[in-house]
């Protein structure tokens, strides 16, 4: 038991820098590392993708909080983007994370791992993430996308637990904003996902009793990944304004195979 504490207290301070400098929240991270362990550890493997999702938007909700306030401070959010995207991501959260319950554990592993693939290829192939348009004013977003878009992704994030930094970074780095301003802004469009996944997968039915969980969030993961990741998001807080931008955009892209590449090795 140490040794796994110890274990998710590091990938937690892992998670606490790709909260400040890719918005993600800890999705991606947490979400392979306590499926590992899950299956591994598990009383009930069937359960161990469930687990995890939760669990890591558990993690999200106070991750995506933390650095939500200190990016306010530093003035990095822009309201214009942020409302009324944030009230559909909402409500496509709720969907997305009542599905997720419905799903059995290899289909969500399944759905993660090509959720993560499509992204990679996505962002490599379309123009507009490795190099953002050049314009005087960022583009702003369409209702369409608002709308639609916006439940879209709440429901994809809340279903697979990873927030929706994965889609609303490329979406506004597309729309000619720097990676940092990118980035910095996901983490508040992630917290109606984390929020809402929170709520339903905490009052979720699981097919087995455990002691340590609140429906399938696993509480003893949930601490100990934020007693890592709580800390350096306070040390690395002003890290992403000092990475290249172009040097930024290829590292959030690696970081995504490397995830993708642990879920393919974790899966059975």
């Amino acid at each position: 038991m140490p040794t796994l504490f110890l274990v998710l207290f590091l990938f937690g301070c892992l998670t606490g820098v790709t909260t400040v400098l890719f918005g993600f929240g800890g999705g991606f991270i947490t979400v392979p590392v306590v499926y590992g362990f899950r299956t591994v550890t598990a009383d009930s493997g069937a359960d161990a993708m469930h687990v995890a999702v939760a669990t890591s938007t558990a993690v999200m909700l106070v991750n995506a909080l933390t650095a939500t306030l200190v990016q306010l401070r530093a003035g990095r959010l822009r309201r214009e983007y942020m409302w009324p995207l944030t009230a559909f991501v909402a409500i496509g959260a709720g969907l997305g994370s009542l599905a997720a319950t419905r799903v059995e554990g290899p289909q969500l592993h399944l759905l993660f791992a090509a959720y993560l693939a499509v992204t990679i290829i996505d962002s490599l192939v379309r123009k507009g993430f490795l190099v953002p348009a050049h314009a005087a004013q960022p583009a702003a977003l369409g209702r369409l996308t608002t709308t639609f878009g916006g439940a879209g992704i709440g429901a994809v994030a809340a279903c697979l637990g990873v927030g929706g930094s994965v889609m609303t970074v490329p979406l506004l780095r597309r729309r000619g904003l720097p990676m940092a301003d990118a980035a910095a802004m996901a983490n508040p469009l992630s917290l109606p996902v984390a929020a809402v996944g929170s709520v339903v997968y905490a009052l979720a039915a699981t097919s087995s009793t455990h002691t340590g969980r609140i429906g399938y969030v696993d509480l003893l993961s949930s601490a100990a990944l934020l007693s890592g990741s709580l800390p350096t998001i306070a040390l690395v807080k002003r890290l992403g304004r000092h990475v290249p931008d172009r040097v930024h955009s290829i590292a959030y892209i690696a970081l995504l195979v490397i995830v993708l590449l642990a879920m393919i090795t974790t899966g059975s």
